[in-house]
């Protein structure tokens, strides 16, 4: 234990000594506006909509820095979207996952691979995985998941100011159609760009835009890495926040499909509200000074992880 402390404390320095990009409020908001715009419908899979949201992440991730792995960005899948009991099954839809690549400098530990993820589709019209009685309404899905989306550019765009110092390599995942059933990560885990046993561990943000007074961040599947309960207790009080740390409950979100395959997860999130999956979950309801705490929380621990040559083996919870 002892020796995880002053490995954070050290990386604390490192960090504080040398990191150039900024993640900012202005900017988490800008991305959240876009994604929540009226013209973009609550971002369903499929269709205009869904390619002009993945050439938006696209070319951020390019304007960052973040390269392609092999040449290509986008992982294209098809989606079987849920309908109503009372409707008829729809076709399904070509949407995609989109990924972008730090490669670590360290000979042996780049080839061990971080993912960082987060799904940017949402429920568009409704459906029935809504909570409102509102039909054919836009659900804007501020938190869900434009939060996460927007918190997955910033903490890129960062860690590329950092990139001489990773050992470990990092994929950014924007993942899509999470809202039918985790889709677009279980495609990929099943479709891996990479050989899965190379996945050393997944951070998964889902909901991270609603932090509490009380600055609790919560998150389940910490004790599935070594040392990952002191790790993001440690690192989420170092941010002024009051961290929900468990080492199972590893919860419902893409991460899952990844501890499906025996690959260490986190899950993170600032909690459930009223407005989830309805169409108020909207951009005014979003705490910006606290979603950019958040970013910071998950770079950090990106970061140390990266940087650390310890060990990192998968740990089964129950």
């Amino acid at each position: 234990m002892k020796q995880i402390i002053l490995f954070l404390i050290f990386s604390f320095i490192t960090i504080s000594l040398f990191s150039q990009a900024n993640i900012t409020e202005n900017e988490l908001q800008d991305h959240l506006r876009f994604l929540t715009s009226e013209s973009n419908a609550g971002r369903p899979p499929g269709g205009k909509i869904n390619r002009k949201i993945v050439k938006y992440i696209i070319n951020d991730f390019k304007h960052a820095g973040i390269k392609s792995y092999h040449g290509k960005y986008k992982q294209k899948f098809y989606a079987d979207l849920r309908v109503y009991e009372d409707q008829p099954k729809k076709d399904h839809v070509k949407t995609y996952n989109v990924i972008g690549y730090i490669e670590g400098n360290d000979p042996k530990l780049k080839n061990e691979i971080i993912v960082l993820g987060a799904h940017y589709d949402h429920l568009g019209m409704g459906g029935p995985s809504s909570k409102s009685d509102k039909r054919n309404t836009i659900h804007y899905g501020a938190d869900d998941n434009a939060s996460g989306t927007a918190a997955l550019l910033e903490i890129a765009e960062k860690l590329v100011s950092q990139k001489s110092k990773l050992k470990r390599s990092i994929f950014f995942i924007a993942f899509g159609a999470e809202e039918h059933g985790l889709l677009g990560s279980k495609h990929f885990v099943n479709n891996s760009v990479v050989p899965i046993s190379q996945i050393k561990l997944m951070i998964n943000m889902d909901m991270v835009g609603r932090l509490n007074d009380e600055k609790h961040v919560y998150m389940g599947g910490a004790g599935t890495f070594p040392n990952g309960v002191e790790i993001m207790t440690i690192l989420g009080k170092g941010q002024g926040l009051n961290p929900i740390v468990h080492a199972g409950s590893v919860g419902g979100s893409d991460h899952v499909s990844f501890y499906k395959k025996d690959i260490s997860v986190i899950g993170i999130h600032t909690g459930g509200h009223p407005q989830y999956h309805t169409p108020e979950d909207t951009l005014d309801l979003i705490n910006l000074e606290g979603q950019k705490a958040v970013s910071e929380y998950v770079y950090q621990t990106v970061l140390s992880i990266a940087i650390n040559p310890d060990e990192l083996h998968f740990i089964r919870q129950d």
